[in-house]
């Protein structure tokens, strides 16, 4: 028996937005959140080719030939794939010009997670009923915290806090990060594009998972966020780690479409 993610994921327009930019892919040992920007319906199109290649590569990364430095390899070039397939349909259709997508996945492998990340979609941990943040934004709000000019409290409400400094837009000069995480059953993280974390603090986010019985939790986290406007699409998987076999695979928001 493999291990496997056990999902509950759900993706929601929000408020403000006339359409849903969110993808996100859901799979035994591979989920992902994609979050598509460019306007009129371009960032759609970005996230889509991103989830849809990625969850192509699903089956290749599980196969238990390939070797760990083959997997990692296969990991950080599907970034240079979808980057290259984002420029090909801009240049094709003047109409999709400026689209990008970021891409934030988690796979599972017999002894560790896997983290892919480009842009500011993020990745927790929860264990021992703490959330702590896996993955580092790529924005200009990251890097002058890095520097120690600016506080993470001071972000959260910063006019300019959704300024990146990656993503995958086609021309971007990616340097995408893979990670290797030690990671065991019963382990439970939460992917969301900043539809969520925009809006809800870490804290606010870590109270609501401590309330809420689980199969409430996401319903909690989306109707917090419409509490506060809702003003991006929010999408959230919510994954554990489990000793079993599943097999099902989902396609979600503008990957669905």
């Amino acid at each position: 028996m493999s291990r496997s993610f056990r999902v509950l994921a759900v993706t929601d327009r929000g408020l403000v937005r006339e359409g849903n930019e969110d993808a996100a892919l859901v799979s035994p040992q591979l989920i992902a959140v994609a979050d598509g920007m460019g306007g009129h319906a371009a960032g759609e199109v970005a996230s889509k080719i991103a989830i849809t290649a990625l969850a192509s590569l699903g089956k290749v990364l599980d196969d238990g030939n390939i070797d760990d430095e083959s997997r990692e390899d296969l990991l950080l070039n599907i970034c240079y794939s979808i980057d290259q397939e984002i420029l090909d349909q801009s240049s094709a259709n003047p109409s999709l010009s400026g689209m990008g997508t970021t891409l934030t996945a988690l796979h599972l492998t017999e002894r560790t997670i896997e983290l892919l990340h480009v842009g500011d979609s993020r990745a927790y941990r929860w264990s021992g009923k703490k959330l702590s943040q896996i993955s580092v934004d790529h924005t200009v709000m990251q890097e002058l915290i890095d520097q120690g000019r600016l506080t993470p409290e001071e972000v959260h409400d910063h006019p300019q806090r959704s300024l990146l400094t990656q993503a995958l837009m086609g021309d971007s000069g990616i340097d995408p990060v893979l990670v290797a995480l030690d990671a065991k059953n019963g382990d439970k993280y939460l992917l969301c594009s900043d539809g969520l974390t925009s809006v809800l603090s870490d804290y606010e986010i870590e109270q609501i998972i401590k309330k809420s019985p689980e199969s409430e939790l996401i319903s909690q986290l989306i109707e917090a966020t419409k509490s506060k406007g809702a003003p991006d699409n929010i999408t959230i998987l919510w994954a554990e780690i489990v000793e079993e076999t599943l097999t099902h695979v989902e396609l979600i928001g503008a990957a669905n479409e």
